[in-house]
């Protein structure tokens, strides 16, 4: 059963079928064949591997083998805890050879969304990002209102009857999580169903752990630093790291220094590669992160964000900071100017 979105509408990702959980998952089902081998591709992220881990669970006896592709490499420690907990069986797209697969599968992304997914003929797509140029692809299911891919896999694993092992509903309850922010960003209903759902099966206190691990005992360095670089103005902390081994250790610095009481502002920013990252941390309330960063650093690189969180980077050869040298003071003066 072949099955695509109405031309006339680009946003929803509606399928030329009964709208229902079990329509959507026979009309999956019926693209495979039992002598396909399957290939499932990725940007690797915790929705991503968890609706991935629920594919592979869907066809385990549908078809000949699944196989679990990504093509970035995971540096976050969420993730790779993630991983290596749940042991999830992953190969890198460099390594795979296309031509040995009968049916691709694209989970939580579409084809240009990465220059490497460009040339990939894929036979299906679930996701939950706005809908982008989807051609001639067999099974199209793009639902942007989902807060979660994990989610639409949750109601998929519900109509097939299969009730999640405590792995994988360990991994589809941390990739809602994530990907809804706690329920703080864009969800629905179905979001908060699959997540109750998954409540009482998933291993929370592993997912705790991911959610725990963050940091290396190599980096408890930034902190020490952060604290001996800190600038305090008018209910305002900046702190300049230098350089920095991943753009990560800023934002836990950040989010760290956003936990004092007294503070309505925190700019922490450091040096990664050849660029300037500056990260934004307000209480949202009658201000914006967002705003504020993409005013100051806009216009020199890329900058922007949420109302209580945001973020910017840009090269260093944009700065025009002339002969001065970049610290916590001259942070503090250069975003001054524009508060």
């Amino acid at each position: 059963m072949a099955i695509k979105r109405k031309k006339k509408d680009p946003l929803l990702g509606k399928l030329l079928f009964k709208n229902t959980a079990t329509h959507r998952l026979q009309a999956f089902w019926n693209l495979f064949a039992k002598d396909d081998d399957v290939l499932v591709i990725i940007n690797a992220d915790p929705d991503a591997l968890a609706a991935a881990m629920a594919v592979r669970r869907l066809l385990r006896y549908k078809v000949k083998s699944v196989t679990i592709t990504h093509p970035n490499e995971i540096r976050r420690l969420n993730n790779q805890a993630m991983v290596e907990r749940l042991k999830i069986p992953l190969e890198r797209l460099k390594d795979v050879k296309l031509e040995n697969y009968s049916k691709r599968v694209m989970v939580d992304s579409q084809p240009d969304h990465l220059p490497c997914f460009e040339k990939i003929k894929v036979h299906a797509i679930i996701d939950h990002h706005p809908v982008t140029n989807v051609g001639e692809i067999e099974f199209v299911d793009i639902r942007p209102d989902y807060g979660a891919t994990s989610s639409m896999l949750v109601e998929y694993l519900r109509a097939a009857g299969m009730k999640p092992s405590v792995t994988l509903a360990t991994a589809l309850f941390y990739g809602i999580k994530v990907d809804t922010h706690d329920f703080e960003h864009k969800s629905v209903l179905a979001d908060g169903i699959s997540f109750r759902y998954l409540f009482n099966i998933a291993n929370r206190d592993l997912v705790r752990k991911f959610e725990l691990t963050d940091l290396r005992r190599s980096e408890l360095k930034y902190f020490a630093t952060a604290l001996a670089e800190l600038k305090y103005s008018k209910g305002r902390y900046f702190s300049h790291l230098g350089r920095v081994r991943s753009p990560d250790v800023l934002v836990i610095v950040a989010d760290f220094l956003n936990h004092v009481g007294e503070i309505d502002w925190v700019f922490v920013s450091g040096v990664h590669g050849e660029k300037l990252v500056v990260i934004f941390r307000c209480d949202g309330y009658r201000k914006n992160a967002g705003k504020l960063a993409e005013r100051i650093f806009g216009a020199l690189g890329s900058a922007g964000g949420h109302k209580g969180a945001a973020r910017a980077e840009v090269p260093l050869k944009n700065l025009q900071l002339g002969e001065k040298e970049l610290t916590s003071e001259t942070l503090k003066r250069f975003i001054k100017q524009h508060i």
